[in-house]
């Protein structure tokens, strides 16, 4: 049985809890929260995917409000680190210090050296370290990725995202509108894009940006071309600007020689694949979420057994990386390198 803890139960926490309880071989031992006010397992958290909010008991689960007490007496084989990203390199480090795998929700951390401490407390420790960038798994964006690597529509030739939310007003002390412990939308929320694009068409040369400041005090809206070396144009917006009744929205238009592709979260079917030949198909994808589905990868990695890496540390690191460009170009008002 692999035992595993959560730390932070806010909306995430609640996802990562629900996802392990369907996975056989797996209980979550114990949580962590400082706040005991998330631990009665009756209130209810929201976030921003709808059908996501249920309440969840804990009679199972051992409570902690101290995490080092928590590490002391449980014996976990790994965690997830569902705090707010300001908290993530400090919890990351002493969990994989005491000799846990890590599941830290994205982003990694706020900066390039605080991900190259969980990174270097990782090697040091072998422990495993996976990054939550759910978009890589969830089941659209696989299969996007799935037909643009097929080869068999061509080369991309463009390739929008967009990621737009309300003003998150559900989070934790309202931590995500403050940009010194989010990062802004553009480091909570479009990091979500970037991740995936990198994953798609590697790491841009450079990129452009243009941002608005919005409620967090930091760029809360980015729209981002990324500079890649042959003629595709591809570019990312989102942010969390919008009023509360504006439903949430993931998106993307991927354009080939051959096809179109084309999804939106709001919409049924949500994906389409359209052949420039005519017509539009719907192509089977994968059951399941991005979060079961990234969860499902971490506990098949932490027990040895054979699977695809999907996303490694330095991906994460890349992902801020190419994100901190992106606010340096807006910041500047001109295209930034990515070193």
């Amino acid at each position: 049985m692999t035992r595993v803890g959560i730390v932070g139960f806010g909306f995430m926490g609640r996802q990562h809890l629900s996802r392990y309880r369907a996975l056989r071989g797996v209980r979550v031992a114990a949580i962590c929260d400082g706040d005991k006010a998330r631990l009665t397992g009756v209130r209810e958290i929201a976030g921003n995917i709808e059908g996501t909010q249920a309440s969840l008991g804990l009679d199972d689960i051992a409570i902690y409000t101290d995490f080092e007490k928590m590490l002391a007496e449980q014996r976990l084989d790994a965690v997830s680190i569902t705090l707010p990203t300001f908290m993530h390199r400090d919890f990351t480090v002493k969990a994989l210090e005491a000799g846990l795998h890590v599941l830290c929700e994205k982003p990694m951390a706020m900066s390039v050296e605080q991900c190259e401490d969980m990174i270097a407390a990782a090697k040091t420790n072998k422990r495993i370290l996976q990054t939550g960038h759910c978009i890589r798994f969830w089941p659209e964006y696989v299969k996007a990725k799935e037909i643009v690597d097929s080869g068999r529509y061509g080369d991309v030739r463009t390739a929008s995202f967009r990621r737009i939310s309300p003003v998150p007003g559900w989070s934790w002390k309202h931590w995500l509108i403050n940009q010194d412990k989010s990062g802004g939308a553009i480091m909570d929320l479009h990091i979500h894009d970037t991740d995936y694009i990198q994953y798609l068409f590697g790491l841009p040369e450079a990129v452009r940006s243009e941002a608005v400041v919005g409620p967090s005090g930091g760029f809360d809206y980015v729209a981002t071309q990324y500079v890649y070396g042959d003629k595709k144009i591809v570019v990312g917006e989102g942010g969390f600007v919008m009023s509360p009744d504006f439903k949430f929205e993931m998106s993307f238009v991927i354009s080939l020689e051959k096809t179109t592709i084309v999804y939106d979260c709001r919409h049924t079917p949500a994906l389409q694949v359209c052949p420039a030949k005519g017509g539009c198909i719907t192509p089977k994808i994968e059951p399941g979420d991005g979060y079961s589905r990234e969860i499902a990868h971490f506990v098949k990695r932490i027990t040895g057994k054979k699977t695809t890496d999907v996303i490694t540390p330095l991906d994460s690191l890349n992902a801020v990386k190419i994100v901190l460009a992106e606010k340096q170009s807006a910041e500047m008002k001109k295209e930034v390198r990515i070193q």
